[in-house]
């Protein structure tokens, strides 16, 4: 059974109030597909569900969890991790004194993207290079299966080389689980883009991809700004193929690499300060000014 009109409406300004996700009516058929298991477990007609969603709060988290967008695979559209291991990576080993690589996989679903991006470094960063990689999402469900960190057969079909199945996977009944070693390089994180970010590092990297699609001009504005202010003065934004950040204000420049556009802060005087005072920490012979 079909939702009336209002019923969709409500659903779907309960998704863009929570997560500035566009649901428009012309993607009802989405939204009814999604919710048709949960009013399934309540015994409950479509219509009846969301008449419950209105008055549970409960239902109200499940019913935002079950409509995050969850397509992944792994090495996605692959040109950003050849451009992580060919250009973003030699950067990185130039530049960073304390032997560290931090990555931000937002937005990363269920954990194909931030594993995949450990994949990557264990196979471009020096024996004494150490990296740790933040995945966070939207929704705990898929957080939940990053720290899991198990995938099930089709999962594994999607993009996976075999040579890195053998290297990092070991069987788990009929599922495949990620490495020790590959998992402790990984801190899954419940983080709402378009809310205020909880307390983060500074991150070389941030991978911020296929989601700015869902969002309006103004929200996009603001999750940019956000990530912004957590990103290294010289360090790097990946977006999806189709996204950009070049209309969204003065904050980003973009640089290729290879077949990929990367993004970066638009250094301020404070910026350069701060490196500088940065690197000055590490090798006492350099000095620190705003010149």
């Amino acid at each position: 059974m079909s939702l009336s009109s209002l019923a969709l409406a409500y659903v779907s300004d309960l998704v863009r109030r929570e997560t500035a996700m566009l649901y428009p009516p012309e993607k009802g058929y989405l939204v009814e597909s999604r919710l048709q298991p949960l009013a399934a477990e309540a015994g409950l007609s479509l219509e009846a569900y969301v008449g419950r969603v209105r008055r549970d709060a409960g239902e109200q988290a499940r019913v935002v969890d079950a409509l995050t967008i969850n397509e992944t695979s792994w090495f996605r559209d692959n040109t950003p991790f050849r451009a992580l291991a060919t250009g973003i990576v030699p950067g990185l080993l130039e530049h960073r004194a304390e032997r560290h690589v931090r990555v931000w996989s937002a937005a990363c679903s269920s954990g194909q993207e931030p594993y995949s991006i450990a994949m990557t470094l264990k196979e471009h960063l020096p024996h004494d290079w150490t990296a740790e990689i933040w995945a966070s999402d939207v929704s705990p469900t898929m957080v939940a299966r990053v720290a899991e960190a198990r995938y099930g057969q089709v999962e594994m079909n999607r993009g996976l080389p075999a040579t890195s199945l053998v290297k990092y996977f070991t069987r788990a009944g009929s599922d495949w689980e990620v490495v020790p070693e590959l998992r402790e390089m990984v801190r899954p994180q419940v983080v709402n883009l378009v809310r205020e970010l909880p307390p983060l590092p500074t991150f070389d990297v941030v991978m911020l991809r296929n989601v700015l699609i869902y969002f309006d001009l103004e929200v996009r504005r603001q999750v940019l700004h956000r990530v912004r202010a957590t990103l290294a003065p010289d360090g790097y934004l990946v977006l999806g193929s189709s996204e950009t950040a070049m209309d969204l204000g003065p904050e980003w420049v973009r640089e290729t690499c290879g077949r990929l556009q990367l993004h970066r802060p638009a250094c301020t005087t404070s910026d350069l300060l701060s490196a500088k005072q940065s690197a000055a920490a590490h090798d006492p012979t350099l000095t620190a000014t705003g010149s």
